[in-house]
């Protein structure tokens, strides 16, 4: 039984058995009840987490795959989800400690890691290979062009791992860029000190208007409200997680003042 590579889908099939045992292993740290792999595709790395004795779902969007992975993965039994996952009810399926890992489709993927973000009180850790651009983002620091609204989003509750980076070669068909494996593991605290609603708020504005200092764009937010503080000159990309707590903290007190 043959599964063709669907472009629309943007799938890629690994073939190489060596590095989806390396992307099978990097689940083993952290402490989850389940795992569930999304885009399980032909099932090369679902081979490798079924050695692995997991309690084991996949999420499989495209009914080809699904049957191939009925076919030739009967263990698998009835944890086959023949769904979308970026339109599934996580915490509905999923309600003890769940580990996610899959190689997700990269057109989605960014999505897929804001769906992360939604659930993180369910999902301890997240491993799984990303378009390299996508995975250095996620775990670049402060101070580089990089640098963007996926790396403070996630690193305010999970601590982020550039693990290895595979070739176009081991794929098929190729794609056009490289892929890296990244790991990524909530922090103990799932909190935040500060207006958590505000905080998202002021890093997505802050980064879409990245040239501008964040005096000017935090205009929209603060409104006519003036926020003379020093921090106020630096651009976003050039703060790390904790000064942007800091400073939603100064901008909720500046917004109570006026």
């Amino acid at each position: 039984m043959y599964v063709k590579p669907k472009k629309k889908l943007g799938q890629h099939f690994l073939t190489d058995e060596l590095i989806a045992q390396k992307i099978a292993d990097t689940i083993t740290v952290g402490q989850f009840d389940q795992v569930v792999e999304i885009g399980a595709g032909t099932g090369m790395l679902t081979k490798f987490l079924l050695k692995q004795k997991y309690d084991l779902t996949v999420i499989e969007i495209d009914t080809e795959s699904v049957e191939y992975l009925n076919a030739y993965y009967p263990e698998l039994k009835e944890n086959i989800l023949s769904s979308d996952f970026l339109k599934l009810d996580f915490k509905a399926h999923f309600p003890k400690q769940t580990a996610v890992i899959g190689n997700y489709p990269y057109n989605i993927s960014s999505q897929i890691l804001f769906k992360m973000l939604e659930n993180k009180a369910h999902i301890p850790i997240l491993t799984g290979m990303f378009q390299k651009e996508t995975a250095h983002r996620v775990c670049a620091g402060p101070g580089g062009k990089v640098n963007g609204i996926l790396s403070i989003l996630i690193q305010a509750y999970y601590t982020t791992e550039l693990l290895f980076n595979v070739p176009p070669t081991v794929f098929n068909p190729p794609p056009k860029v490289e892929s890296s494996v990244i790991r990524l593991v909530r922090r103990e605290k799932q909190t935040l000190d500060c207006n958590e609603k505000l905080f998202f708020r002021i890093v997505k504005t802050t980064y879409n208007q990245r040239r501008k200092t964040l005096r000017n764009s935090l205009r929209p937010i603060l409104e006519k409200t003036e926020l003379n503080d020093p921090i106020t000159k630096q651009r976003p990309e050039q703060l790390s997680v904790q000064e942007f707590v800091y400073l939603t903290n100064a901008v909720e007190k500046a917004m109570k003042e006026k």
